[in-house]
């Protein structure tokens, strides 16, 4: 299998006042095409740090991160922010989704800045919607949605574009026992359809839900 994702012997160091935190030691990991995997830890263990290099929204102090066979180090800011618009697809716990836009709206937004033609736009939107179930809720705002409802249209924007990777924090964080399940088969079609997943939690049942469990803590591999 191809590897996608990379981490070598990273530190990822911050100041806080005169003191230096680390909150990366040394991790080093790869991440095949294909996979479903999960990094789990409790707060503070490092697992966001983590999810923030892999998800070129941060570079490390030292070591190596290599996403889609780029170093992100050697990347210019915007290098590094085209890298991240063509090659993966975030979904967050609080969903984020604009709320005075409709949710065929939301999910066609991420398209504008991949540079897709406009007459695409809709199309594919709705696709990723259906995708999820969500093909009779697209002309409604946000607010309108249970919280499950928007966790699927955020995952709807995230797949839009089909990025080789999809980064999901703590996904069903927000969402009942029962509908957190509905979410996480998603990713696990998601992940079938060729992406892949990567899910970031603190929750043991969740993490347990992926084909590979890479635990951290307190900033090292466990």
């Amino acid at each position: 299998m191809k590897e996608i994702i990379c981490l070598k012997d990273v530190r990822r160091e911050y100041r806080m006042g005169h003191n230096i935190v680390t909150a990366l030691d040394g991790v080093s990991f790869t991440i095949n095409e294909g996979e479903f995997v999960s990094i789990m830890g409790p707060s503070g263990s490092g697992k966001t740090t983590c999810m923030n290099l892999i998800g070129c929204l941060d570079r490390p102090t030292s070591g190596l991160v290599r996403i889609g066979g780029e170093d992100i180090s050697l990347l210019s800011d915007r290098a590094l922010a085209a890298l991240r618009s063509r090659t993966l697809g975030f979904v967050f716990q609080q969903y984020h989704l604009i709320p005075s836009m409709t949710v065929l709206e939301n999910v066609m937004l991420p398209l504008r800045y991949q540079g897709v033609e406009k007459s695409r736009w809709k199309e594919l939107a709705v696709s990723a919607l259906e995708r999820v179930d969500l093909g009779d809720r697209m002309n409604h705002l946000p607010h309108e949605l249970s919280g499950g409802q928007n966790q699927r249209a955020a995952i709807a924007r995230a797949v839009v574009g089909s990025p080789k990777i999809i980064l999901a924090d703590e996904p069903t964080g927000a969402l009942d026992s029962q509908t957190g399940k509905t979410v996480l088969s998603i990713f696990s079609d998601i992940n079938a359809s060729g992406a892949t997943v990567i899910i970031v939690t603190h929750d043991p049942l969740v993490g347990a839900q992926a084909k590979r469990l890479v635990k951290i803590l307190d900033g090292r591999l466990d």
